[in-house]
């Protein structure tokens, strides 16, 4: 009974190694920032519309699996470009950027897993040439480097779109200029603030003297009508108000009515 159970069980053992051997081309795993297409190469060829998500997998051996990462990567690169006056610029990129998950399959069939050395970092160091090169050196040194950067981004995103890559920023890292170069942009825009400071604190005493000017016309006008306004009836009328209450003052001794100037009251105290 043993003898015949024998042949089974090596039967058994010899489809269990051959199953572990083929494990590998029998299973595959893709994790949550992966996604997969299948190359069936005795049926339709590659799967483009067919993306395999996340989990554990079982396929013929015969066929091939081509992975792919779909959260957000990064490339760093360096260039020298030539901006707008032909001025040769060393500028650092970075660019983010993920294959659009269910377009995998069209990316692999155009570019291969390659596809960052093929098609993002050609398309970005070539769309960088072209902004750069509408620019000068001084304008992406200080002015419009944001300008330079959004203009980079759009382009390139537009390109990669196109060719199923989402690119999220491309960002400048550093801008390194001749030297020479360098300071004389930094002298000009030194100079160019000092000469905002002096209008600001020109425009600032300017307006300080149209302020005196218009508070002196103000006053000015005030006094004329003031001066209008005092008729020797009304000065007599308040000469009279002021001496009555003098009169009623402890140290005043003696009014005379009538002694005075034009009749008005003549005060004499203890002195």
């Amino acid at each position: 009974m043993n003898n015949r159970r024998l042949p089974f069980i090596i039967l058994g053992i010899i489809a269990l190694i051959v199953l572990l051997a083929l494990s590998s081309s029998l299973f595959y795993n893709i994790s949550a920032t992966e996604r997969a297409v299948i190359f069936y190469p005795f049926g339709r060829g590659l799967d483009k519309d067919n993306v395999i998500g996340p989990g554990t997998h079982l396929k013929a051996p015969w066929n091939d699996v081509y992975i792919y990462k779909v959260n957000e990567m990064s490339s760093d690169e360096n260039m020298d470009i030539l901006d707008k006056n032909g001025l040769s610029i060393h500028v650092d990129i970075t660019v983010r950027y993920y294959p659009i998950p269910d377009k995998i399959g069209y990316i692999h069939e155009q570019f291969t897993q390659s596809y960052e050395t093929g098609l993002v970092i050609p398309e970005v160091r070539s769309t960088v040439r072209q902004v750069m090169g509408r620019f000068t050196a001084e304008e992406i040194y200080s002015t419009k480097r944001a300008e330079v950067e959004t203009a980079i981004k759009t382009e390139t995103e537009n390109i990669l779109n196109r060719n199923n890559v989402h690119a999220t920023a491309v960002l400048i890292r550093s801008i390194a200029l001749p030297e020479q170069i360098k300071q004389a942009i930094e002298n000009k825009l030194q100079q160019e603030q000092e000469a905002l400071a002096y209008q600001f604190r020109l425009d600032k005493e300017k307006s300080e003297a149209e302020r005196k000017r218009i508070a002196a016309e103000g006053e000015s006008r005030a006094n004329n009508i003031i001066n209008n306004s005092l008729t020797d009836k009304l000065l007599k009328m308040r000469g009279i108000e002021a001496t009555l209450e003098l009169s009623k003052s402890p140290n005043t001794k003696v009014v005379v009515v009538g002694s005075g100037k034009d009749g008005m009251p003549l005060i004499l105290g203890n002195n």
